[in-house]
């Protein structure tokens, strides 16, 4: 049994979707630092998907930082450095713009945007983590 749940779409790539249902699991605080993780083997038979597929996921959230391979263990939940600011805001670049693209696809407004990204930072915090990012004065409304 996987310690995170992957509802596989046609249409989209399998590594990708495991990859993040991984990850978010992973952040969420679902998986704590120093979990074990399922071997390529046990990924491959769950998720149903070929192994070469399982081992790239593997791979990937090693190559993350979110994986750690220690011998005679196996593979667990890293507990690395904290990230800079800038190594974090460089990973969030891209999503940050598919958002935008997308909402003004929709042609949704800006607070729409920030009431839906505050429901989900909410829905995915993890509980011992803190629940809402810290405010910044010179972005709030003033009433």
């Amino acid at each position: 049994m996987l310690p995170f749940t992957v509802d596989l779409r046609p249409g989209e790539s399998p590594y990708r979707q495991v990859t993040y249902a991984a990850t978010k699991a992973i952040v969420a605080g679902a998986l704590p630092p120093g979990a074990p993780f399922p071997s390529v083997r046990e990924l491959s038979t769950a998720l149903r998907i070929n192994p070469n597929t399982a081992h790239k996921v593997v791979t990937e959230l090693v190559r993350a930082g979110l994986l750690e391979v220690l011998p005679g263990v196996g593979t667990v939940v890293a507990r690395g450095r904290a990230a800079t600011d800038h190594e974090r805001q460089a990973l969030l670049a891209r999503p940050l713009e598919q958002l935008v693209v997308e909402a003004r696809r929709l042609g949704l407004p800006l607070d729409a945007v920030q009431d839906a990204l505050a429901a989900q930072w909410r829905a995915i915090a993890p509980p011992s983590g803190p629940a809402t990012p810290p405010s910044d004065p010179s972005t709030e409304a003033t009433p």
